[in-house]
């Protein structure tokens, strides 16, 4: 999941771009994984449950940077700097949210399209019946 890896295949990638800083087309994905054929948006709307899991993301890091601003630099009350760690905090969550984004989509790929170590007989069956019946390529 962390590589952006077709839940399926675990070997080819489900955005275009592997740079998530790309911002104009960081999330583009092709319409099956380029390695097993794995169909990658499931459904219409299939990814519209990420925000869950982009929202438990954001929620764990800034739980990552509280202990870490609080073991490194402390809190109190005489001072700044709880304002200081929401300003980093807002910082960071803004510079990774790329990733974030990604990631949760590869999370929510992984929680419906399960690992299949057969998946390159699999493959090519799907891709044998693919072309001999044409119509099939674009209903599936």
């Amino acid at each position: 999941m962390l590589g952006n890896k077709c839940a399926r295949c675990r070997r080819g990638s489900i955005y275009k771009t592997k740079n998530p800083y790309d911002l104009m087309h960081f999330m583009e994905m092709p319409e099956y994984c380029p390695v097993c054929g794995q169909k990658i948006e499931v459904e219409v709307g299939f990814y519209f449950g990420t925000g869950y899991v982009s929202y438990a993301l954001s929620i764990a890091i800034c739980v990552a940077s509280l202990i870490a601003w609080w073991v490194l630099i402390g809190f109190s009350i005489h001072d700044n700097s709880i304002f200081w760690w929401l300003g980093v905090n807002g910082a960071l969550l803004v510079v990774l949210q790329p990733l974030i984004m990604r990631l949760s989509r590869a999370v929510w790929m992984a929680f419906f399209v399960y690992y299949d170590e057969n998946w390159r007989q699999l493959g090519a069956e799907h891709a044998e019946h693919m072309h001999t019946n044409p119509t099939l390529s674009k209903v599936s």
